[in-house]
């Protein structure tokens, strides 16, 4: 039975007390906040040769990224690039957190990473590619061993002898996010003290631009990548994909006190479920995520009137932006037009599986600073997206308590409740 708040101990209570990321606007946490802060776009033109009259040549890559700059050479060739990710932003988030932990305290430490498709397509394409023009004793025997989307868990267990929990969430969309929700649920049941949790994706390959291309999906603002994403502008025509990963140190208070770690903020309330409608489209009536930012605020014991930001899920695509404005309206009421919100993607584009895990480092840091980062793009106001939605500017503001909402492909939706920890 879930803990209501009056009855949470320091053992029960989660934090957060470390930040790793790399994403498209920088190899770091700090990089990634100045820039979202500045209102820079971390989108630009991708090239595939297979692509060449695709209608979509958009991404966000990591910029300058090797991953030999942080792991060896033998470790990188047995992992996928996602795994490479999470690993690497693993090791900058315990050292952010300045968490040192013995061999036997390693014991209890768990891992709870999110993906949407793991290394499954970037290295099956791979995989083929190899098979078609050279020979079987071509394709690498760490292949099949790279493709599971456990597998950045699990290298980050091996990387670091975390021996305790460990999941895996793939529930597209909202996976980053509702794997830090799930990884504060298993500290709160107390199997864990110390918890590693986040998201990772590598997806951008020819197959997959193709398949959301299919869907009528995606931006084909081609000839501005920088204008790109346009999470609720009138003139939005579809999301951009991403790559990166953010990963987070969660730990109970009474860990995290014991150790004198400096704390970002925490982890009141969560909620996750599913529309059970449609495969892509949001429902008319969003009962779902209505009812996750619901229950998410109920777990935390606060009501709307608590709420100080929102970090929106905020994709650019015509349907699931009205959605989530309809979504906020019903929940807040009239409050929801005071209540400031931005959307990451519009300078981040859609990191897919990790997304939500990206988009809590804006979260956090927005806590952290009193600093809302802008909603880049928002040119043209669309009638039906008519909130505060902080276009291009960055603004202060208090900030205590903040709502993320993500919601992903299946009508999956995942919502968490950050509050300033006050001591």
């Amino acid at each position: 039975m879930k803990l209501t708040p009056e009855k949470r101990t320091d053992q029960t209570r989660v934090v957060i007390t470390g930040i790793g990321a790399l994403t498209p606007l920088g190899l770091t946490a700090k990089d990634t906040w100045q820039g979202l802060l500045s209102g820079t776009s971390g989108l630009d033109l991708i090239e595939f040769p297979e692509l060449e009259e695709h209608p979509c040549q958009i991404a966000g890559e990591l910029k300058d990224f090797n991953p030999r700059d942080y792991i060896s050479a033998r470790e990188s060739r047995r992992m996928a690039r996602f795994s490479q990710l999470a690993v690497i932003a693993t090791k900058m988030a315990l050292q952010d957190s300045n968490l040192v932990l013995t061999e036997d305290e390693k014991e209890d430490v768990g891992v709870l990473t999110g993906t949407a498709v793991g290394g499954t397509v970037m290295e099956v394409e791979g995989g083929l590619r190899n098979l078609g023009t050279k020979s079987l004793m071509r394709v690498s025997p760490n292949h099949l061993l790279a493709l599971p989307p456990n597998m950045a868990a699990f290298s980050i267990a091996q990387a670091f002898g975390f021996r305790g929990y460990n999941s895996t969430t793939v529930t597209a969309c909202a996976a980053g996010a509702q794997a830090i929700g799930d990884a504060a649920e298993v500290i709160r049941h107390g199997r864990a003290d110390v918890m590693i949790s986040g998201g990772a994706e590598a997806t951008l390959t020819p197959l997959t631009f193709a398949s959301f291309a299919i869907l009528r999906a995606l931006s084909t603002r081609n000839g501005d990548p920088a204008a790109s994403s346009r999470p609720f502008d009138a003139d939005r025509d579809g999301f951009v994909m991403s790559e990166g990963s953010a990963i987070f140190v969660l730990e109970s208070l009474a860990h995290a006190k014991k150790r004198g770690a400096s704390i970002y903020a925490e982890i009141v309330g969560y909620a996750a479920n599913s529309d059970g409608f449609h495969v892509i489209a949001p429902k008319p009536d969003p009962n779902g995520p209505i009812k996750a930012i619901r229950y998410a605020l109920a777990d935390a014991g606060l009501t709307s009137e608590d709420v100080d930001y929102i970090n929106a899920h905020g994709t650019g695509t015509p349907l699931g932006d009205v959605a989530e404005t309809k979504t906020i309206k019903t929940v807040f009421g009239q409050r929801a037009y005071e209540i400031p919100i931005s959307a990451s993607k519009s300078m981040l584009g859609h990191g897919l599986g990790c997304a939500g895990a990206m988009e809590m480092l804006a979260c956090l840091l927005s806590i952290r600073d009193n600093r809302i980062h802008p909603t880049i793009n928002l040119d043209t106001p669309d009638p039906e997206c008519d909130l505060d939605y902080v276009p291009h500017t960055a603004r202060d503001a208090q900030v205590d308590v903040v709502l993320k909402n993500s919601f992903g492909m299946g009508n999956q939706n995942a919502c968490i409740v950050l509050q300033r920890y006050n001591g």
